[in-house]
């Protein structure tokens, strides 16, 4: 099955146990588990390791038994900087890339599906990423 890349903004549903979203984030990391490989890549390691003191809490937290951890790979990070140019071009402000264009150009790239609450950016920039999303 094809492998699902993790958004951060789910994993720290679960961290956070937001009391609006993390029955749907746990539930949906269970589903898709039992049909794909989680993935994780740095960009998403180091959005959810600010919650941790240690790496060893990070690691214990998304054991890698569990999430696949992929290196982002050039071509995404090429893509993430076209979409950036994009989002400026429609009157985006940030000054530099946003961590939801490496995580989308890294699942448009490899071919990976995302799983995201957050599915709006990553329509309008790739939107050629399957998203599993409510």
């Amino acid at each position: 099955m094809t492998p699902v890349l993790v958004d951060s903004n789910v994993l720290l549903d679960q961290l956070t146990e937001d009391p609006r979203w993390v029955a749907w984030s746990d539930n949906m990391i269970a589903r898709v588990a039992e049909t794909a490989p989680l993935v994780i890549n740095p960009i998403i390691y180091a959005e959810v390791s600010i919650r941790f003191r240690s790496i060893e809490e990070v690691e214990e937290a998304f054991p890698p038994s569990y999430f696949r951890r992929d290196p982002l790979p050039f071509e995404a990070a090429f893509l993430a900087g076209k979409a950036y140019m994009a989002y400026r071009r429609r009157g985006g402000r940030r000054r530099s890339p946003l961590p939801d264009f490496f995580i989308g150009a890294h699942a448009a790239v490899a071919g990976y599906r995302l799983l995201t609450r957050d599915a709006r950016r990553y329509k309008s920039y790739f939107p050629t990423v399957p998203l599993i999303a409510p």
